[in-house]
């Protein structure tokens, strides 16, 4: 059965996931990188980004390719997809990752605001959703076709699919960064309330990996 699933999601000691003042410039707020830095180094990150070979091996490769297995579509919160907010100005802003994103599926962003679908080279297509988090998961669903859904961030989009209930799996990556202030994943949640608990831990010199899954209903149902 599909699942939804965060993965690779790049968090400080302090529990931030994004820096303070995010911007065109900072899309991650200021220090926000350091929260992934873990991941641009491996393997996985240059196929996608970089020259197309070379990069590290291990532990933080292993969970960066998993993040990308079996996916068929994705979905982001607005922030995610770029640093306008209000009304689409125009139709120039198509992303942060040039003419061919890396995600090769479907992606739902999430909005207030409508525009129109836009196609990418590599099988990227952007939709933009207005009508909330369920209505964009069950046109995930069906873009995906029986495989898992993505939901990429930012911190505000996993926050509201976590407390609806409807992440299936989190892989966070602990960097050894401290932001001091930002977008707190964790502020006001209680996770075992929720139904996760951690079931995978694994390191690097880079980042401490951790899985949290949803636990099955008493009886098995799901």
């Amino acid at each position: 059965m599909s699942k939804v699933i965060v993965a690779s999601f790049g968090i400080s000691i302090d529990g931030y996931s994004a820096g303070p003042d995010q911007s065109l410039a900072h899309p991650l707020g200021v220090g926000g990188l350091g929260v992934m830095a873990w991941v641009f180094t491996t393997r996985t990150f240059q196929a996608m980004h970089g020259s197309g070979s070379g990069g590290e091996a291990g532990v933080d490769d292993d969970y960066a390719a998993r993040g990308f297995a079996n996916i068929g579509a994705w979905i982001l919160g607005r922030n995610m997809f770029g640093p306008i907010r209000g009304e689409w100005p125009d139709d120039d802003w198509k992303g942060w990752w040039g003419t061919n994103p890396p995600y090769h599926v479907p992606v739902f962003v999430l909005t207030h605001h409508p525009r129109e679908s836009i196609v990418m080279e590599g099988g990227t297509v952007f939709h933009f959703v207005t009508e909330g988090i369920h209505v964009a998961l069950a046109r995930a669903r069906e873009a995906a076709q029986g495989r898992d859904v993505r939901v990429g961030g930012g911190v505000a989009t996993v926050r509201q699919f976590m407390l609806a209930g409807l992440l299936d799996e989190i892989h966070l990556a602990q960097a050894p960064v401290l932001l001091g202030a930002g977008e707190s994943l964790f502020a006001g949640l209680d996770l075992r309330a929720l139904g996760l608990e951690c079931t995978q831990r694994a390191a690097s010199p880079h980042a401490t990996h951790v899985v949290l899954t949803r636990r099955a209903p008493e009886g098995g149902a799901t």
